[in-house]
């Protein structure tokens, strides 16, 4: 799982090293030690996978309540999406080009709060077989 993780990080926000690195132009997204709620980052251990996916969110869509059982980057490709946690009341808005490391087993929900439609890239470092990222609010 670390190397899966350590693969993640790399790929979103490494300095790159390489042959013809003049041409190539990294800008570093995020590098951090806790969640945006402030939660430590925690690795289990054990053999895992990274899932990546695309999220389309419609204006003013919003996301019912969720959480997350292992970690997982956010980055907002296009539009703003607000992720609120519901047991604080804590809100945090989040724009075009910036990431976000969400909450692990921390119920929230998220928002398309932007004028247009929210695009969002997301990763997820999971255990090896798992097939949902996410569990929902019953």
């Amino acid at each position: 799982m670390k190397l899966l993780l350590a693969i993640a990080l790399t790929v979103l926000a490494a300095p790159a090293i390489a042959k013809g690195a003049a041409e190539t132009k990294v800008v570093p997204v995020l590098k951090t030690d806790s969640n945006s709620f402030g939660q430590p980052i925690v690795f289990p251990q054990g053999e895992g996978q990274v899932a990546v996916s695309i999220y389309e969110i419609p204006v003013g869509a919003k996301l019912p309540v969720h959480k997350h059982p292992t970690p997982r980057v956010g980055y907002v490709l296009s539009g703003t999406i607000q992720v609120t946690n519901v047991d604080t009341g804590d809100a945090h808005t989040f724009h075009q080009g910036e990431a976000i490391l969400e909450s692990v087993d921390s119920w929230h929900t998220g928002a398309n709060v932007g004028p247009g439609p929210l695009k969002l890239l997301v990763v997820d470092l999971q255990p090896k077989g798992a097939s949902e990222p996410t569990v929902f609010k019953k």
